[in-house]
């Protein structure tokens, strides 16, 4: 019986200098119960905020020990004090925010909210616009830094499931749907799916194909079109990837039984697991898991545990990549320039269930 490592790496690398002058931008659910709390868990060093509504700044800073309260985001990218901008605002807001503090050219490093835009070409305006500037530019692509989605990228590293053959999540979960996003060209897609999309890259790198099909959320109200999204991602080598994103799950709020859950499953030449995501149990601490076997010591499942959890302790990890990313003078692991292809599979998917094709990564990617 072969002897297997055990102690996956599921947690994030943390800088060795965690002082770091932190501006944050946006005072909402994001910012005020999974950012700041993350950040002080993990020691790290917010000094001002600012938001679109002043009392709700002044309230989140007390809450947190903020020093700074900004009477308006233009004041904040102006205070020359701060070496990390914290964006937390919706994504249509998003890019002129980036291109304004890339304007001004005196903040080291910038971590935006996924998508960094809605299109690809906006997001490689963006990263473009940061490298002139020197800005090192990172994506709170958050779900990477669930505890089970980066013990499963361990798993795949070490090469205890072999060659990759299919991988499957399976969402039935409903999400809470901001005001801001009944404004917004895609609703699941850019909002739910690509929290999935961006784990299947994480794991297995970018698609070749997509074949996807959507249909409306019936519990949605304002107009829509991608609620419910299927997609299959395919890769030259072979490997299959598929999603059932369900933000419908049945009658669950209007009087039945709830069957509600996140589960995942990548099997492989030489081995399987399978896993679950623990944030529809939000605001409970509830753990992604993670349960494997392998021909490699047959006849075992293995099951590693944790105590961490997606929401709110993976939103060390963004920041921590970036903050790494500066120290060691090298691109973040979850770079502007990496959530460019994101951005493509999400147009990729979008198109292909609009528009009833087989669509090409890189027909979006452009040049």
């Amino acid at each position: 019986m072969a002897d297997l490592d055990l102690s996956l790496d599921y947690l994030p690398r943390l800088p060795r200098r965690k002082d770091f002058r932190i501006g944050c931008i946006g005072a909402g659910f994001i910012m005020r119960d999974c950012h700041l709390v993350a950040y002080r868990n993990a020691g790290f060093n917010p000094v001002a905020i600012a938001a679109r509504r002043i009392e709700q700044a002044h309230e989140v800073a007390q809450l947190h020990g903020i020093p700074k309260v900004h009477a308006s985001v233009e004041d904040l990218l102006a205070d020359r004090d701060l070496e990390i901008l914290d964006i937390a605002v919706p994504p249509d807001a998003q890019p002129d925010l980036i291109r304004e503090a890339a304007k001004r050219g005196h903040v080291r490093g910038i971590l935006a909210q996924k998508p960094l835009a809605l299109n690809v070409g906006d997001a490689k305006d963006l990263v473009e616009r940061c490298r002139q500037a020197g800005i090192v530019l990172g994506v709170n692509q958050n779900m990477r830094y669930d505890q089970s989605v980066r013990a499963m990228k361990c798993l795949l590293d070490r090469g205890y499931l072999g060659e990759p053959v299919l991988a499957t999540i399976e969402m039935r979960a409903i999400p809470h749907w901001m005001p801001w996003s009944q404004s917004l060209p895609s609703l699941a897609t850019f909002v739910m799916s690509i929290h999935h999309l961006d784990t299947f890259r994480y794991w297995f790198g970018t698609p070749d194909r997509v074949l996807a099909s959507t249909r409306p959320d019936p519990r949605t109200q304002f107009p829509h079109t991608d609620g419910i999204n299927l997609y299959i991602l395919e890769y030259e080598r072979g490997l299959r990837a598929t999603s059932w994103d369900d933000v419908w799950t049945g009658p669950a709020r209007e009087g039945s039984e709830s069957d509600i859950g996140i589960r995942w499953r990548v099997e492989g030449t030489e081995g399987l697991a399978r896993g679950t995501i623990g944030w529809p149990g939000y605001p409970a601490r509830t753990p992604s898991t993670l349960d494997f076997t392998t021909k490699r010591q047959p006849g075992y499942w293995l099951q590693p545990r944790w105590k961490e959890v997606w929401f709110p302790d993976a939103f060390v990890g963004t920041m921590a990549q970036l903050l790494c990313a500066l120290e060691d003078g090298t691109e973040p692991a979850i770079s502007g320039r990496d959530n460019v292809e994101t951005i493509a599979l999400c147009e990729a998917v979008f198109a292909g269930a609009k528009e009833h094709r087989v669509t090409a990564v890189r027909e979006f990617l452009g040049s």
